[in-house]
């Protein structure tokens, strides 16, 4: 089984990729996100990608390219979760929408079976709380795998921000995915 989780955005997505049957682990993943900050581009402790956003020259364009880069990363996968739009989102609402919208349709264009969760889902699975904020979140994902995901990517940094959240929640995501998949 070939799966992934999906934490898109427009300023850092980021990707879990699962193989496996058995026991959904960190060890079994392979994670990718996107950055325009050059430290956290490269390769990290065997299993995480960090690539450089394309140049864009405006807004399609900008969203052709990350999920051109997504229709790449999850290229095998039998199946995909993305997590769905945050009721309480501001900001820049549309253009999420517009960019997660260019997603869904190359998905469907190339009949990638489509799984949306919802964030409290994700969040509920991670930490028992569909509330949890980044920090919980993180504080969850390092309990379960063991692995320090911010001494590894970004360990001069005080507060969990990106990639490290969002491929965080990329692992939440996939992870519920895979109980959907294999209920235990």
């Amino acid at each position: 089984m070939l799966i992934a989780g999906i934490d898109y955005s427009l300023n850092g997505p980021a990707i879990c990729v699962f193989e496996g049957k058995d026991h959904f682990v960190f060890e079994k993943c392979k994670f990718y996100y996107l950055t325009d900050t050059k430290k956290n581009i490269g390769l990290f402790s065997n299993n995480i990608f960090g690539e450089k956003f394309d140049d864009y020259d405006d807004e399609c364009e900008r969203y052709d390219t990350i999920s051109d880069w997504v229709m790449k990363t999850i290229n095998g996968c039998e199946q995909i979760a993305l997590e769905g739009y945050a009721y309480g989102a501001q900001g820049r609402v549309f253009h999420i929408a517009e960019n997660t919208g260019i997603l869904k349709y190359k998905l469907y264009q190339a009949s990638i079976p489509l799984e949306v969760v919802q964030p409290s889902h994700v969040k509920k699975i991670a930490t028992g709380k569909g509330n949890a904020d980044k920090s919980k979140m993180y504080e969850a994902f390092l309990k379960e795998t063991k692995v320090p995901l911010k001494d590894i990517i970004s360990p001069n940094k005080k507060e969990i921000g990106n990639p490290v959240s969002d491929l965080v929640d990329a692992f939440y995501i996939c992870k519920v995915l895979y109980k959907t998949i294999i209920p235990n």
